[in-house]
């Protein structure tokens, strides 16, 4: 892609954001893209969100699980940006048309108290970590999950294109010490309107929701950024993502962990 698509496809990030209007399959109008090149337009779309008042408080991890990669076909996961206006409180609810097509994913928030410079190691990670909670992360795209004409589907560069998907975050208000409880066992029963739709352990994420935070220090570092101290980063769900329907109202059971919840309008 030319830096005149990059930016091109950035504005119309941007602008489907604030219009509530999704756009075509970007790995259509650019058949070329790859990874680099998607990552290129997030980066671009996150400047014109700073330029535009908002603030990064950290980052997101998705694509972990071995499932969502098969359905993908990928073998990595992904990572987005996290916005300041991206925070909803703990059984707050989402106004109508906040969102296009929301979807609810729950997963361990990390909360740093260090920041990583470089990649770094499991211990490095645990080190820089303040404290660990649960967490709902509320997924959107801006971008038409298929293409009307030809019915494909968004790729991989379609969705890191998108600040991953990435739309809100809800914190869980228990804190707890990463070092004392075995995160690969810490899961969660998510319902919707108290139907349970989802089940799933920590371990679904890299085996291990630290090596999240690992392999997130090293895609940064590739791309020349890096983890910060007090930033939040969510590790990547164990659950498929559920459809957030007007009304609804999402709580995920994490058992002796804590507990998140989040209604829409």
């Amino acid at each position: 892609m030319t830096p005149a698509a990059i930016a091109q496809a950035a504005q119309d990030l941007f602008r489907a954001e604030k219009t509530q209007e999704q756009i075509g399959l970007l790995t259509i109008a650019n058949p070329e893209m790859g990874m680099d090149e998607a990552y290129a337009v997030q980066k671009a779309l996150v400047a014109l969100k700073i330029a535009d008042g908002r603030r990064v408080v950290g980052w997101k991890i998705g694509l972990t699980s071995k499932a969502m990669q098969y359905a993908l076909n990928i073998d990595i996961p992904d990572s987005g940006i996290l916005f300041d206006d991206m925070h909803f409180a703990d059984g707050s609810t989402v106004p109508k048309g906040r969102f296009i097509q929301p979807r609810i994913e729950a997963e361990i928030a990390f909360v740093m108290k260090a920041g990583l410079d470089g990649a770094a190691t499991r211990a490095q990670a645990l080190a820089a970590t303040d404290y660990v909670c649960p967490s709902l992360e509320i997924l959107d795209t801006r971008i038409l999950r298929a293409d009307p004409k030809t019915g494909q589907t968004r790729k991989i560069f379609d969705t890191i294109s998108d600040n991953a998907a990435n739309a809100g975050i809800v914190l869980g208000t228990q804190h707890h010490d990463p070092n004392a409880i075995d995160l690969r066992w810490t899961g969660a029963i998510c319902a919707r309107n108290g139907e349970v739709e989802e089940t799933g352990l920590g371990a679904g994420v890299l085996n291990d929701p630290v090596m999240g935070i690992v392999w997130l220090s090293e895609r940064l570092e590739a791309y020349g950024q890096s983890i910060r101290a007090g930033d939040v980063v969510l590790s990547g769900s164990f659950i498929r993502p559920v459809e957030a329907r007007p009304s609804d109202s999402f709580h995920a059971d994490f058992g002796p962990f804590g507990n998140v919840s989040i209604d829409f309008a």
